[in-house]
């Protein structure tokens, strides 16, 4: 038996840099429906102006010291990204960059997830998901926005069936879609028995990170 969970899709809009945390409402329950279980919020976006603070400048000039490096891709991450890449050809949208920034936001919380047992765009701590975001990937001088899918799927995960998934929910297909996108990273980890919400099932759990930041 197959089984998937898709978690409602995020964005965010900042103009400037935030310091201060954003209240999202929590997700609706989940529905099931033939070996098919989906967790849906709708689409939140959220946008501010906040002066950029000196504090968050040196927390994050770390990572952008780091941006330049290469990003390697396993084969299903690789796939997933030119799955969605396809989706947006075929509607004239330009192809998204693999972004290392936006990879290690995504690896870091998928691991996360599958080791501690969550299945939530927040951090475990509560926070924010593009607080974790904003961590690899900083804001420019000016505009910045990300967006977020995740799902998670038992025994293990492909990737026509992850952007499959996706696409069938509007707003993860609103995130797969956005126009504006200009980069994306992927990361999908295997459990052999992740705890918690997963029910220490064997999964895979995916995380796409989208954004743009001039």
């Amino acid at each position: 038996m197959r089984t998937f969970a898709v978690l409602g899709a995020l964005s965010v809009l900042i103009l400037g840099s935030a310091t201060d945390a954003v209240a999202l409402p929590m997700p609706s329950k989940p529905m099931a429906a033939r070996h098919v279980r989906l967790v849906t919020s709708s689409l939140q976006q959220v946008s501010w102006r906040l002066l950029r603070s000196a504090a968050l400048r040196q927390s994050t000039a770390g990572a952008r010291a780091s941006s330049g490096q290469a990003v390697v891709l396993s084969s299903l991450e690789a796939d997933i990204v030119g799955r969605m890449n396809a989706q947006r050809g075929a509607r004239g949208l330009r192809p998204l960059r693999v972004s290392r920034g936006l990879t290690l936001a995504a690896k870091y919380h998928s691991h996360q997830m599958g080791l501690l047992g969550f299945f939530e765009h927040e951090s475990r701590n509560g926070a924010p998901f593009w607080k974790r975001i904003e961590r690899f990937y900083p804001a420019g001088r000016g505009y910045w926005s990300v967006g977020e899918n995740i799902l998670w799927e038992s025994p293990d995960a492909s990737g026509p069936s992850a952007v499959r998934e996706w696409m069938k929910s509007p707003p993860h297909r609103h995130n797969i879609l956005t126009r504006e996108w200009r980069e994306v990273g992927v990361s999908a980890v295997h459990f052999d028995a992740a705890p918690g919400a997963f029910g220490g099932r064997p999964v895979t759990i995916v995380t796409a990170d989208f954004g743009v930041r001039r």
